[in-house]
């Protein structure tokens, strides 16, 4: 049998193996000009995160870019601008041409004493006026009690928009040249719709002379109340600047 100090090494070499293992390691950093491992490279910084549409493969179409070409001029500010202009500085002496009549807006507004009783009544009209002037229109409400009609101050009974700019002029040549002609039985616009200081109002009893209105979409026939706003100083310039436009007045006999 072997003895105990044959079978196992004594703490003193085995201490003795591990301090030259360390010393030749410290040494091998420590000597000049031998190579020295380097450390492994750091990660460069995390790219930034992909879109979804580029982690998916870009399934969805490109957005069209924005057009750069502004949109053309109203067609009947152009004929202000050429015709309408000289006409009438020769025709009333104007010396100065801003002292031309013009547009200062149009007005449309739809009156509605059901929505007291209708709740969808106002839903309905501020749509179709939507789609008429292609722009948000307002609730109009009730400025005071009325007992004889069953109205509390605050009320809503109609909605109104109010058009400038480039939409009135569309709105103008749509009117003239397409809404008008459809009415049943046209025969012309009266002039009594002046009120003396160059604004005209006009009443149309149906909404669906306007090709935008969809007869199949509407809950029910309603009319609605056209206000021109000029800068004419009486009816006269008012009705030459309006006919000049290619409004169809009633001739007088």
């Amino acid at each position: 049998m072997l003895d105990d100090e044959t079978q196992q090494p004594e703490n003193g070499e085995a201490s003795l193996d591990q301090n030259e293992t360390a010393q030749d390691v410290a040494d091998a950093q420590e000597a000049p000009g031998e190579p020295v491992a380097e450390a492994a490279p750091v990660e460069e910084a995390a790219a930034p995160r992909r879109s979804r549409r580029q982690r998916t493969g870009g399934g969805g179409a490109a957005v069209a870019d924005a057009p750069t070409k502004p949109p053309p001029e109203p067609r009947l500010l152009d004929q202000y601008r050429a015709e309408i202009v000289p006409a009438m500085m020769r025709e009333f002496g104007y010396s100065n041409s801003m002292e031309v009549p013009r547009l200062q807006k149009i007005v449309l507004n739809i009156g509605l004493g059901e929505a007291l009783t209708n709740g969808r009544a106002m839903e309905a009209a501020t749509q179709d006026l939507a789609i008429i002037s292609g722009q948000k229109p307002v609730t109009t409400r009730a400025r005071k009690s009325i007992a004889g009609f069953k109205i509390r101050q605050g009320n809503a009974i109609g909605t109104a928009v109010t058009l400038r700019g480039a939409r009135m002029y569309h709105f103008l040549d749509r009117l003239v040249n397409t809404a008008l002609p459809r009415i049943r039985d046209f025969r012309g616009v009266p002039r009594r719709g002046l009120d003396g200081r160059g604004n005209f109002s006009i009443g149309i009893r149906e909404q669906i002379i306007f090709p935008e209105i969809d007869y199949n979409q509407i809950d029910r026939i309603r009319g609605l109340q056209v206000t021109i706003a000029t800068t004419a100083k009486n009816d006269a310039e008012a009705i030459r600047l309006l006919e000049m436009y290619g409004f169809p007045f009633i001739r007088e006999a």
